[in-house]
């Protein structure tokens, strides 16, 4: 059984569409209960955003992949993100005063709003199939909601407004993930992801991480620092690199790292998404 963000609607079930072979599948509320789901063996594995290109890193999936028992990532998918403005059918834009959606939805989609419904105000929802939800309910206070068309049609609400992303090439990130085990075979188009610990905060301390990559020719995706959650200005850095464990390079980095660092967490080598679409 296979995992992901819900509920049912959301465009981590769209991402998931792409990659399912029939495999039966089971939504979860939060990242944490998804990738609990996988460590506890309630799923096989559970796919989970961990990017987008408007709004950088998912901070939960950031922290819970490598909390407690870690986890490896199998695979990614990378989906464009589109947003509707759907309301329930009859309803007319010029009407719309209360909009619910997503706080990264209304993110990707605050300068349309502010000119095209400019009297609506917006609230806070769980998720864009939450919001579409909460609309299709007759006796809800809001008027439309910012989702995927995914999730406007399966709550039978009619789309108000096409393409309301302000980036309208914005694209999100996704990763399935599972139990540790041996990372699948390198194809030649491929990242690894990892989470650095430093053993104390000092000049350079970065810079010896990073020149672990640089000096044997291995570029960086994207590196981000996370609180460690133990003391204020604690951090850690999560990495994304290119190539893989299997690649003498990689290797080698990962090697430098753990003589620089505190800790090194190996959260997977997998293809790239533009490798597998």
């Amino acid at each position: 059984m296979l995992g992901y963000l819900g509920p049912a609607g959301t465009f981590t079930q769209q991402a998931l569409l792409r990659i399912n072979d029939g495999e039966q599948t089971q939504p979860f509320d939060t990242v944490g209960k998804a990738l609990d789901a996988v460590r506890s063996g309630e799923v096989r594995a559970a796919l989970v955003p961990i990017e987008n290109s408007v709004e950088g890193g998912v901070s939960a999936t950031l922290d819970y992949l490598a909390a407690d028992e870690p986890l490896m990532i199998l695979r990614e998918v990378v989906i464009p993100v589109q947003f509707v403005l759907a309301g329930r059918p009859g309803t007319a834009l010029a009407d719309v005063r209360r909009v619910i959606a997503h706080p990264h939805a209304s993110a990707q989609t605050r300068h349309w709003l502010a000119r095209n419904v400019r009297h609506a105000t917006v609230t806070d929802g769980r998720s864009n199939a939450a919001a579409a939800e909460e609309v299709a309910d007759p006796a809800s206070e809001f008027d439309a909601a910012v989702c995927g068309r995914i999730a406007a049609d399966m709550y039978d609400l009619e789309v108000l407004a096409d393409g309301i992303a302000d980036n309208k090439h914005a694209v999100t990130r996704f990763i399935l993930v599972g139990k540790p085990g041996r990372s699948t075979l390198a194809t030649g188009s491929d990242k690894t992801t990892l989470v650095a610990y430093m053993h104390t905060d000092h000049p350079g301390a970065l810079l010896e991480i990073l020149d672990q990559f640089a000096n044997r020719g291995v570029n960086l995706c994207r590196i981000e620092s996370r609180p460690t959650k133990r003391n204020l200005g604690d951090y850690c850095f999560s990495i994304d690199a290119e190539g893989h464990v299997a690649e003498p390079r990689m290797a080698e980095a990962l090697k430098g790292l753990h003589r620089v660092c505190k800790k090194v967490t190996f959260l997977g080598s997998y293809p790239r998404a533009d490798a597998v679409m």
